[in-house]
Parts: C-alpha cells; structure tokens; sequence
C-alpha cells in the first residue's frame, strides 16, 4: 500500500496573526516557499489546510468531499453573508436554495439589470459634472446601490440612498478586519436586515406589490423543501445576498476605473468594443485586482487526493487571489492584460475571482453573471467620460482585506 505524502507543515502554535499582516498574500507566500500548492497551518486555534491552483479548486468544489456547514466563522455570516445565508448551505437544501437565485438570472431579466444600470450611470454623470470632486468607490456604491434596489423590485427612498450604500459598503468591509471596521460592519447590517425585514412584510401584506420577476417577489414567497415560506429574517438576508453584491461590485468598478487612467491605451477599445474587447476587460480587472483573498470549507469525510490525507471536519482554505495569480496557469501574472482571455478555454475551476465550480449544483457565486454584465456597462460609461486624476493615494495594500486603492480613486472636472 502507497504511504500517505505529507503535507508541508507551518511552524507555530497558531498563525492566525501571520495571516492578518499578510492578507491576500499569506497562502501564495508559503506556497512559494513550500514549493507545493498545498500546506498544512493553525489558525483560530484549529489545523487548516490551505490550497492553490486549479486542481486544488477541483477537489475544494466536489460536494461529495467538502462542505460548507461550519466552515464560515459566524463573524462573517454576521456582518457579509447573514447568518445560514445561502452560502453556509449544503446538499439538497442548498441545491434548492441556490435554484431559488439562479431563477431569478435569466436572459431577460440580465437585460434589464443592463438597462437599468445604463439609465442609472446616465443620471448619475450629470450629477458627476456638477461635482468638483468625485470619490469614484463612494459615488459607484450609490449607483449600484439604486442598481441593486430597481431590479429587485425594492422602492428607492432617495432620502436614504447613501446611507444605505455605506452600510452596505460597511457590511463589505468588515470581512476580514477586527476592531472599530468590524463593529461598524455589525452595526450596519442590523440596520439593513430591519430595512430587508420591512420589505418582506411589505410585499407579503400587499403594501407593497413588485414584479413576480424580481427578487423581492422571490424571497417573499419562496418555499424551502418542507412547503414552508422562508421566515421573514430569512427572506430578508437573502434579499441583501442580492442587493449587497451588487452593490460590491463597485470595487471592481473602482479597480476598472483605475485601469483605464492607468492604461490609457484601453479606452479607445472600450468604446468601440470591436471583438468583445469589454469582455476581456471586465475578466482581466477581475482577475488582476483583489476582491476575496480565499474561501473556506470543510472536510466531509475522510479522502486521500494526490496522496495527500484529508480528515473529516477539516478546515480547507482555498486560495482565491493566488490561483488568479498562479504562475502554472497565467502567462506573466503580474501583467495587466485583457487580450489573454482571447484564449481562455473558460475552465470554471482556473479563473475563481468570485468562487469557482459550476454554477447550478456548486458554490460558484450565482451572481457572476450579474457582476460581468454590470461591470461591462459600468465601465463603458467611465471610459466615454473624460477627466482629471489628481495627486493622490492609489496603492494597494494587500495585507488589508478586502483592499482597495488608499484614496478610493478621486477624479475631477468630469465631463462627457
């Protein structure tokens, strides 16, 4: 019988503090210095596996050996995801529960979110010109803020538009952080379920009677597989699982914005868009820029793969960032490059900026498709808009998490 390899192992009682001064580099750090994709740690007082790599993200997706009951703290699930959102679900109830949002991403209703969003950048560049200083991460939040409300059948209280937009953006930013950014990361999603909580009341009692094509309709009356509506707080944390990624995407919106000021070079492509180019954009600032460092699961039961033992109830970290980064499945890494996903074969399991997998039985996000067509539009609009990039911040400090440019990108003297 073939002895089990092992695996590389770090030092240390527990590198939780190692992993928080690193940020998205902690796993693409010790996998260059391991010489292997994978390794053994402690963190939070517990063993972890940590892998790299698309046949690692093979493996990490098959259900039959990972689940992800357990895996995300309920630090996360109380500020990103919402506590037993539909990301810490598992097996057939996962299934139909992740059926429920796939439903909702068909052609037609994909269009409207592209129609929506234009008319929203539309307005929004008429208040930009008007601005001497536009902030563009805050500005995009608010947008995609309106965004996320419109197509899910949510009324707009203009009144509240930014204060929402920051507690979304506050929910977005705890992920990863402790102290002061956490708790405001806590205080804002309670804010926000009450409002979500509102709205399914609303639309359940009549007050309030959006599309039956939209998410709110959706949530409001969704059946688990007992025949029973979701409760109200259930509803209400997976309409936020709508709204508030959508409204993340102005990260990526705020990373494509630089990319255009930094490579002058792609704004005559977007505008004319000849061979899909705004495709191959949108993929390579997903690629390029930091979103999430990693993601978690557990071991479901004892497994060997490439010689390597996994003990049931495991934590496994898979390293999102690095694997968008690995130099065994992209030319030249660290090079801003669209025209590489010209040849792109579209593996669901090399390119993972936000999960990989497929889409109907794994947990690859179901709102990909919603990020690319929002982002193609998106950019579209910035790259037609002229502007002033002031001195300013725009490093990239990966060991924060999320991270994004120091100064938020700042624009001025915008016009069309």
């Amino acid at each position: 019988m073939a002895k089990d390899r092992r695996v590389p192992r770090e030092k240390g009682l527990d590198n939780s503090l190692a992993l928080m001064q690193e940020g998205y580099l902690y796993i693409p750090n010790r996998c260059r210095q391991f010489q292997s994709n994978i390794f053994e740690t402690r963190l939070l007082g517990q063993k972890a596996i940590c892998m790299s790599g698309e046949e690692a993200a093979k493996v990490f997706y098959d259900n039959d050996r990972f689940q992800r009951k357990g895996a995300a703290p309920k630090r996360v699930q109380k500020t990103l995801f919402g506590v037993n959102g539909v990301q810490t679900m598992d097996g057939a109830s996962h299934h139909h529960r992740k059926q429920l949002f796939m439903s909702l991403m068909t052609p037609k209703r994909l269009q409207v979110l592209k129609d929506i969003t234009a008319e929203q950048w539309q307005a929004s560049m008429t208040e930009w010109e008007r601005q001497g200083k536009v902030v563009v991460l805050e500005e995009s939040r608010k947008i995609l803020y309106r965004v996320g409300c419109k197509w899910a059948g949510v009324p707009v209280e203009e009144g509240k538009v930014a204060q929402h937009a920051r507690d979304l953006g506050s929910m977005i930013d705890a992920f990863g952080a402790v102290g002061p950014r956490y708790q405001r990361g806590r205080l804002a999603r309670n804010r926000m379920e009450q409002w979500a909580r509102q709205i399914i009341k609303d639309v359940r009692s009549g007050k309030w009677k959006p599309s039956e094509e939209t998410a709110a309709y959706a949530m409001a009356f969704h059946r688990d597989l007992n025949n029973k509506r979701l409760t109200t707080q259930m509803a209400a944390v997976e309409l936020l699982n709508i709204i508030r990624p959508i409204v993340a995407i102005a990260s990526f919106i705020t990373f494509g914005a630089m990319a255009i000021h930094q490579h002058p070079e792609v704004r005559e492509k977007l505008w004319a868009d000849a061979d899909n180019y705004r495709q191959l954009f949108v993929q390579e600032v997903r690629r390029f820029y930091p979103f999430g460092p990693f993601t978690g699961a557990r071991v479901r039961r004892n497994f060997t793969w490439q010689g390597y033992s996994f003990k049931k109830g495991t934590l496994v970290l898979l390293d999102i960032y690095g694997t968008n980064h690995h130099p065994e499945i992209w030319e030249e890494p660290e090079q801003f490059r669209p025209e590489r996903f010209q040849t792109w074969k579209g593996s669901p399991f090399d390119f993972i900026p936000q999960g990989g997998g497929e889409y109907e039985m794994g947990h690859r996000c179901a709102g990909e498709w919603v990020t690319i067509e929002v982002m193609k539009t998106s950019l579209a609009f910035l790259s037609r808009m002229d502007f002033r990039v002031p001195a300013q911040d725009l490093s990239i400090r990966l060991s924060r998490m999320p991270t994004l440019p120091k100064s938020r990108f700042i624009i001025t003297d915008v016009s069309r």
